[in-house]
Formats: C-alpha cells, structure tokens, sequence
C-alpha cells in the first residue's frame, strides 16, 4: 500500500530542503476506508500487524489486518441481523476497548454512521445524543458505569437495540445483548455495500462555550484528509507501532489511532486503563512495546519529564508529537535533551484533520502550532474576513472551494450553526492567532476563550507559557474571572511543585514574575494554588470547568443579576 499511496491518493512535491511543498488527494467518488484500505491491505498482506493492545488487568491482544477484516465482516453480519441498515446511526462507546477498531471497520462497511463518544457520558448526555441524532443502535462498553446511564435513561425512542462488550470479563448486563458472542457465532461472509464519499460517515458531538454539544458531520472522504496527520506530522512508519494517547470517544482518536495511520500502514498500540494516569506507566509501555511514534498533550510531557526519564529505554522512539495546550520551553528542552527528539505540534478541530503544524522536516519554534498545511487554503483574518498581516491576531479560517477532504460538512439538523460556519468560501475556526514574520502561526484562543480586560485582548496561552517558566509550577490554566470594573481579570489556577507552598508571598513573586517576562497589564490578579487541574481522559485540561465554576460564583456575590 504504501509503495504506490502516492500514486493511488496523492499528489506532492518538496522544495529543496525536503521540506513538503505542495500537496493534494485524489480518491474514486465509492471510496470507503473499510474496503480500500483495511481489507486491501488484508488481502495483500494478512499478517501485517494492525493493533497491539493491552490493558491493566493483564489481558493482551494483537490484531493483524487480516483479523480485522474477518471480524469487521463479522461485526456487520452480527448488526444486520439486529435491524443495522446503511445510514442508521449507531453510538459506539467502548473507551479503549479493542472491539472498537473492527466495529469502526464493519460500520463504514455497511454505510451506517457511525458516532463514537465518552464513556463519561450520563443519563442527560445520553438521552440528547440518542434523541438529537435519533440514534438507532448503541454499541457499549462493560468497562465503565456508563452502561447503567443506559438503564437509567428515558424517552429515547429511537434506540432500538444494545449490545455491550466483554460479558466474558465483566459478566452480563439485563438489557444488553452479548456483543462478542454475537460477533463470534456470524458469518465471515459480506458482500460489499455501496457508499459514495458524500454519504454521512461519522459524526462527533463537539461542545462549545455555551449550549448543547453540536454534532459535526464527517463524509466517507475524511480518511484521506488524514494521510496528511499520519504521514507528515505524526512521521508513522509501516513497520513502526504508534501510540496516541487518545480515548475512542474523542476526535483525536480519529485522528491518531485509525485512518491515516493504517492508510500509511502503521501499527496501532492501545492501553485500557482504569484510575489515575500514571506516566511511569506509559514510560514503561513505550520501552515494552517499542513505540516508534508517540503523540499526546504537553501536560503529559511535562508530567513525563517531571517523574524522571532517567532508567527508561525510549530508544525506539523515532518522532514525538503534541496538540491542544500550550507548550513551554522548558518542556520542549527537556524531552529534547532526554530523547534527542523535537516535539512538533499541530493544530486542528474535531472539524478537520490537521490545519496548521510543524511538519516533517520542519524546525519547530516552541508554542508555536507551525505553518499552514499545504493540504488547505490557510489563513488568518480580521472581522471584515480580510488577511492579516504579522503580528495581527485573526481567526483561523480554511477554504472550502471546492470542499477539501477532512473538513466537516457541517452540523448535524442545524443550518444556522453550519451557516454561521461555512460561509464566504471559508470554514471559519473560531480559533484565533497571530503569524510572525518568518509565517509560523501561535495560538491565542477560542473567539470566547480571549480575554478581556479594561479593552485589552490577552491569550490565556500566552499567560500559561510565561507560569510555567517559574520554578514553583508544575501545572497551571489561565482563565477569565467577571469582574465589575474591568469587565474580566486573569486568573490563574496553579499546582505547585513539591516543596512548595501556597501564600501571599508567592502570589505576589508570581505575578511580578508574568510583569516582567510580558506586558505588565496581562499579570494573573487572581491566583488559586489548587491540588489538581480538571482534565479529561485524555489528560487535557478543562478550563471551561474552572470558567463556569467562576461564573456560577460571580453571579452568586452579585446576587445573580447576570
């Protein structure tokens, strides 16, 4: 596959340093990741290695693309025989659950639409998804409570049918049908059936600032739009094991443990793990399984250096990633100094595949995304939708004439979203940076993430790169707190390093500390010491949590006249 990729779905060049220059795709109008891909490469190549996983219990497994052929074929036999047709939505949420790849595979088989999410979901959360998306089948995993919200939930007439994973291991659940014995006693026989690239292939429920989760589309063409992430960002190599720290309900999942990597070839590692993140664990996973390519969020770097890579063999490591927060310097050196390896960031959206990042070959500037994706129309612009020179912080827009594959075709039953979205030829971000003058883009914030202070626009991240300099902060996130002068003021909610303590003292050496390293009116006048950042399973940091905590206490001091 990867001997002629090139031939059968790109088109690029490289100027004379090597450096990727321009790049395009090309795909036939029935194209679909569960046979092009998956079952091309099982046909050619059957023992190729597909997925290694693990978990914590002491189970592991490993899958060659043959394997998953066979069970895909399997798994959309085992749906069409409980009412599954071409176009029906199924909620998959099955955390790390080795089941999920093969049942990815066997929905896109079928033409069924496929919605991954969180086993963090509730009963609330649950109910909406079914009734928003009128969900016809939910595919679960054993491995978490969120099966009982399932049982908790009402009024969700759509649902139809549940299965639930690993009865074997976790015993069975009234209500749900066996997901593995059912897989097991089908056929492996499957005709294929026939989808065209415009068809609805996924679709992820997205949170933002405000409402209820918006739910953006994704057509069969998406997979192509994501050799790009797979082959110039995350640099994966046939033989090579990847490891995105990534949990199946989320965008990210998509983009490094699936479609572009097993286009290119790769192998994929997956650990299921209960409890805390522990990033002596994942050092060890790294040395056990030989990871050759490594992404996740640089709070887990920092957590990575700050445990110790002393006594750790990270050899095999060949290219290291991160996205989603802000990096500091001294992370970035540290890690460089431990591993020899750059960590190259990048940017994109549960909307797209990757828009902006330090591609292979390219000399990242640390907290910098990079430069704009030769896969797209890139630019920064001001509110007149005009390009804005360096220096001028824009939102983050990518052209959409003709639609590229790997940008959304918009959201799900909401034409005023998706209109307020797409429009004027561009799919606007809602993210917003600046270039500098050698063409790098740095990240400022959401449109609401901004903040605003007696008519100053400060980045949060900006605010955050600055903490994490001192020597007294191992964690912190830079949020905006109401206030009835300024309209907003910076807060900082910080964890400390061990061996320190919280005090006014400290406060005061902290924000004398972000006056003296940037611009003294974006200083944190409120600082919390907290003992720990709220963050999801994939160990991102929730500032909205810490937002709406602020809020909620605002609007309670002022007697909730908000």
């Amino acid at each position: 596959m990867t001997r002629d990729i090139n031939l059968r779905y790109v088109d690029e060049t490289y100027d004379s340093n090597g450096l990727l220059k321009t790049y395009s795709v090309h795909y036939p109008d029935n194209f679909n990741f569960g046979y092009d891909i998956v079952d091309d490469i099982a046909m050619n190549d059957p023992d190729r290695r597909a997925l290694q996983w693990c978990d914590d219990k002491g189970h592991e497994k490993m899958f060659t693309f043959g394997d998953i052929k066979r069970l895909s074929d399997k798994t959309a036999n085992y749906l069409t025989k409980n009412g599954v047709k071409k176009g029906d939505m199924v909620l998959v949420i099955l955390k790390h659950n080795y089941q999920f790849w093969y049942v990815s595979v066997a929905l896109h088989k079928m033409g069924a639409v496929m919605i991954p999410a969180t086993y963090m979901l509730t009963k609330h959360d649950i109910e909406y998804r079914i009734n928003s998306a009128s969900v016809k089948a939910a595919i679960v995993t054993s491995d978490a409570p969120v099966y009982k919200e399932f049982l908790r939930a009402e009024n969700i007439p759509t649902l139809k049918f549940k299965a639930i994973t690993n009865v074997e291991w976790n015993g069975p659940v009234e209500g749900f049908d066996d997901f593995d014995k059912g897989v097991e006693e089908a056929s492996e026989e499957w005709k294929r059936v026939p989808t065209h690239v415009k068809d609805m292939m996924l679709i992820y429920f997205t949170s933002g600032t405000s409402g209820n989760p918006k739910m953006a589309v994704h057509d069969f063409s998406y997979p192509i739009g994501h050799i790009l992430t797979a082959k110039h960002w995350h640099c994966v190599v046939p033989d090579g094991l990847h490891w995105a720290v990534a949990e199946t309900g989320w965008a990210k999942n998509a983009w490094g443990k699936l479609y572009g990597q097993w286009i290119m070839e790769a192998g994929l590692f997956v650990h299921e793990y209960d409890g805390r993140f522990e990033p002596e664990t994942v050092l060890d996973l790294i040395e056990k399984y030989r990871i050759t390519t490594f992404c996740c969020p640089p709070t887990m770097f920092r957590m990575y250096c700050n445990a110790g890579l002393e006594g750790h063999d990270l050899s095999s490591l060949t290219h290291t990633n991160i996205a989603g927060e802000a990096l500091n310097s001294d992370t970035f050196n540290r890690w460089y100094e431990a591993t020899g390896l750059k960590l190259m960031e990048g940017f994109g959206q549960s909307e797209s595949t990757v828009i902006v990042g330090n591609l292979r070959g390219m000399e990242p500037k640390p907290g910098s995304m990079g430069k704009p994706s030769p896969q797209y129309k890139v630019d920064i612009v001001d509110a007149n939708g005009k390009s804005c020179p360096p220096g001028t912080v824009g939102e983050i827009v990518v052209g959409i004439e003709p639609h590229p594959a790997g940008i959304f075709i918009g959201y799900y039953r909401d034409r005023i979203k998706t209109r307020e979205t797409l429009f004027g030829g561009f799919h606007h971000t809602g993210d917003l940076a600046w270039k500098d003058e050698d063409g790098y883009y740095w990240y400022v914030g959401r449109n609401d993430d901004v903040i605003k202070s007696s008519g100053y626009r400060i980045s949060p991240f900006e605010i955050e790169s600055v903490l994490l300099q001192h020597p007294c902060c191992l964690e912190c996130a830079v949020t905006a707190v109401p206030d009835e002068v300024r309209g907003q003021i910076v807060k900082a909610s910080i964890v400390l390093r061990d061996g320190y303590e919280s005090s006014e003292e400290l406060k005061k050496e902290l924000q004398n500390f972000v006056k003296h390293e940037t611009a003294p009116y974006k200083y944190p006048r409120a600082i919390d010491f907290v003992k720990e950042l709220p963050k999801s399973v994939s160990g991102k940091i929730k500032r909205v949590d810490i937002r709406n905590k602020d809020k909620a206490e605002f609007a309670e001091k002022r007697g909730d006249r908000l």
